[in-house]
């Protein structure tokens, strides 16, 4: 086994080797691209975690600023939508394992003390403190890459030599930084962030290839839930691209990531189940065709 191939450690969970690990999302925002701010108020973000852990989740993932364009959010603004939130969730729910989507450091060092397990920077460290906010609390952390953008920009004809090869040197860069700012080796994912500085056919090529990630050691991370990778090539709006999803997660899972972040619990989790038997590291439910 390489040095890094080891088990990830969030919260009071381990994940062993071949163990899938199902992050469901839950956004803050009133301007979610996918849910359009249905689960914004306290009470329909409650209901959803509670829905999310029942119908099989692992890991939740808090978002108080919409990714993409949008109106602005101050930190004061992400704070108020996640901070007493994240202390409700450990209250209401206090195994479950808790990330928060933010790239300010103020915000993931204040999410963390009220108990967030894992910093989820889909902005690749623009923000170089958010790794030591991290280490100070003694969450996880997920190193990204964005092709060099600023946070909360969309992507504009991004070139690459090699967009995998970027992707790699990027991550395991920022992977190395967190380490020697003091993260644990064991709580830390890298995510190719599809979309995120990317076109269709780059956020493709990456999930071919996403066996050369896993091979880095490091357990990656796949957000490709309704993304507008899969809209644009099966030419869908974000309500009707969930079989596209489907299929992407199953090629990321065979090809070795290990964390999925979801819009649809129930459905990837049959899938990645079925992708764990068949890649032989679970169990059907049941053998009884033909044996009786």
């Amino acid at each position: 086994m390489a040095e890094r191939d080891r088990p990830l450690r969030l919260g009071g969970r381990t994940f062993g080797e071949g163990e899938f690990a199902l992050m469901a999302i839950v956004n803050r925002t009133p301007d979610s691209f996918f849910d359009r701010g249905a689960t914004y108020a306290t009470e329909a973000a409650y209901e959803a975690i509670d829905k999310a852990v029942a119908d099989g989740a692992d890991l939740v993932d808090i978002g108080g600023v919409k990714a993409g364009y949008g109106e602005p959010v101050s930190e004061a603004e992400e704070l108020r939508r996640t901070v007493d939130f994240v202390a409700g969730i450990r209250s209401r729910h206090p195994g479950l394992v808790i990330s928060v989507d933010t790239y300010r450091s103020g915000v993931a060092r204040q999410v963390a003390e009220a108990g967030a397990d894992l910093i989820n920077d889909t902005w690749a460290g623009a923000d170089p403190e958010v790794a030591g906010a991290a280490a100070e609390f003694g969450a996880g952390l997920v190193c990204s890459h964005v092709g060099g953008l600023s946070p909360r920009t969309d992507p504009h004809r991004m070139a690459y030599d090699d967009v995998v090869a970027d992707v790699i040197r990027t991550t395991t860069a920022l992977a190395d930084r967190a380490v020697a700012a003091g993260v644990r080796p064991d709580g830390i994912l890298i995510d190719p962030t599809h979309d995120f500085g990317k076109n269709t056919l780059q956020s493709l090529e990456l999930t071919r290839r996403l066996d050369e990630l896993a091979a880095t050691g490091w357990p990656v991370l796949v957000a490709v839930s309704n993304k507008d990778f899969i809209g644009e090539t099966l030419e869908l709006p974000p309500g009707q691209r969930g079989n596209g999803t489907l299929a992407a997660l199953s090629v990321s899972a065979w090809l070795g990531a290990r964390v999925f972040r979801v819009h649809d619990v129930p459905a990837a989790r049959q899938a990645l189940d079925m992708i764990a038997v068949l890649r032989g590291t679970g169990q059907p439910a049941g053998t009884r065709r033909s044996l009786a």
